[in-house]
């Protein structure tokens, strides 16, 4: 499998071809973040092709969306805490000002952040972290990829 999934993060996980996929859920897929400077952060995306919007999804949708939203937030919340007692929080933000498809973001936060940073958002952590190699989701990760799918399969 080619990396081509990433041009096409919606339609590969219609189709299963993307590899990030924990779950399908009610309106959308759980993902794992391409990045993991924060380990857990975890992605929720739509299984509307050309939603671009929460407002682009009819009611009932947006709804089943947001309580997609709250189980993944939640299965990160249960599957960090008992990863790394330094886990704080978690935040959620729908935000699509680079990626043109409806997404939520779930971001855990730790107490090992630095304190500059700790009650700050997560997008003024410094640019080397979203790039940087040994941030890069891979193998090591996949025990936290394991904890969260149990967590969304407990939560069903």
């Amino acid at each position: 499998m080619t990396d081509d999934w990433r041009t096409d993060r919606v339609g590969s996980a219609l189709r299963g071809e993307n590899p990030t996929v924990l779950r399908r859920l009610d309106a959308g897929f759980a993902v794992i973040g391409d990045v993991q400077f924060l380990p857990g952060y975890a992605v929720l995306l739509t299984d509307e092709p050309g939603a671009e919007r929460l407002t682009d999804l009819p009611a009932r949708k947006r709804l089943a969306f947001l309580a997609d939203m709250d189980r993944l937030g939640e299965a990160v919340e249960r599957a960090c805490r008992r990863a790394d007692p330094a886990f704080r929080r978690v935040n959620l933000e729908i935000l699509g000002n680079r990626d043109a498809f409806l997404h939520a973001h779930v971001w855990p936060r730790y107490a090992w952040e630095p304190p500059p940073l700790r009650t700050r958002p997560v997008w003024l952590h410094p640019h080397t972290h979203w790039t940087a190699p040994h941030h890069a989701l891979g193998p090591q990760h996949d025990a936290l990829r394991a904890a969260i799918g149990s967590e969304l399969d407990a939560l069903r």
